[in-house]
């Protein structure tokens, strides 16, 4: 990460970010009140949650093709962005939210197809907070998509809604 030398983020960070993803692919039966975001996670493998990095991989589901066979480029977009903020979690504590987001995709994953999701945090300016996501196919590396954000607080730490 970027911007000077920070301390080590407490150890309950990094395992609340492997949780909140684990959580995130539970099958929509396992967690009816979080069915979009189970979705584009179904079956994740969290491979690591710590320091600002998330990687974790998932075979491509069939619910989340097009009629080609392809991971949908939509489904690929809510699953980086999901992985972008559980790494910014491993070190903040907070799920934060989109406010610019720039996705490339390279190749198509197909069914079945195992991918790796690389995410990791590269920049925090105040609220604000700089991640990018590498997605490429499990067995031969090839590129899927590069995603980068900036994520905010949606609102400060601490403060209590006004409604």
């Amino acid at each position: 990460m970027g911007g000077g030398t920070a301390a080590e983020p407490p150890a309950w960070m990094a395992a609340a970010a492997r949780r909140w993803l684990e959580n995130a692919g539970a099958t929509v039966e396992d967690a009816p009140g979080r069915a979009f975001n189970a979705l584009p996670l179904s079956g994740v493998r969290v491979s690591l949650a710590e320091r600002g990095r998330a990687l974790c991989s998932l075979r491509v589901p069939p619910q989340l093709t097009d009629a080609e066979g392809n991971w949908h480029t939509g489904a690929i977009a809510a699953a980086a962005d999901d992985v972008c903020a559980a790494a910014i979690m491993s070190v903040e504590g907070i799920i934060k939210v989109s406010v610019h987001y720039d996705i490339s995709y390279f190749t198509p994953a197909k069914l079945h197809e195992e991918v790796e999701m690389d995410g990791r945090v590269v920049e925090q300016k105040g609220r604000m907070t700089a991640v990018t996501v590498e997605i490429r196919k499990k067995e031969s590396g090839e590129l899927v998509a590069i995603g980068r954000q900036w994520m905010t607080a949606s609102r400060p730490k601490g403060s209590q809604s006004k409604i």
